[in-house]
């Protein structure tokens, strides 16, 4: 039967798509590096260094990015954002241990929890702008 001959034709609702493995991988490196960056990024003898009080702040920005990514439905938009929050959860991470090692050798300091978290959750940002990037979900 035709709609006009009084039957009721309904188009199915238009839904998203499915986040994949890439988008989920990138909301938990997101999280990771939100979670990180205000956590303390050194641990002396004297106390503890918190990242907000520096690198931790552009990380935060750029998780921030990071989490618009993993709900954006383009997936070529996410593996740009992805590809930015590896970099800077990468970069500066490695460039405050290069800038403590510079100043005050390997003695007297360890890496926080906060430092931790964030290049991890760079590594996981990596993953998962590769993943979006080759489509593999």
């Amino acid at each position: 039967m035709s709609a006009a001959a009084g039957t009721n034709a309904r188009t199915p609702p238009r839904r998203w798509p499915r986040a994949g493995r890439g988008q989920k991988h990138l909301l938990g490196a997101s999280l990771m590096v939100v979670l990180g960056s205000f956590l303390p990024w050194l641990l002396t003898g004297v106390g503890s260094f918190s990242g907000a009080r520096g690198a931790g702040l552009w990380t935060f920005y750029a998780a921030c990015l990071g989490v618009a990514g993993a709900l954006v439905p383009s997936r070529r938009a996410a593996a740009v954002q992805a590809a930015l929050l590896a970099v800077v959860a990468i970069a500066l991470p490695a460039w405050q241990v290069i800038h403590v090692v510079g100043l005050v050798g390997f003695a007297g300091w360890a890496p926080g929890p906060g430092l931790v978290l964030v290049a991890g959750g760079g590594v996981l940002a990596g993953v998962a702008a590769v993943r979006l990037r080759r489509g593999t979900d």
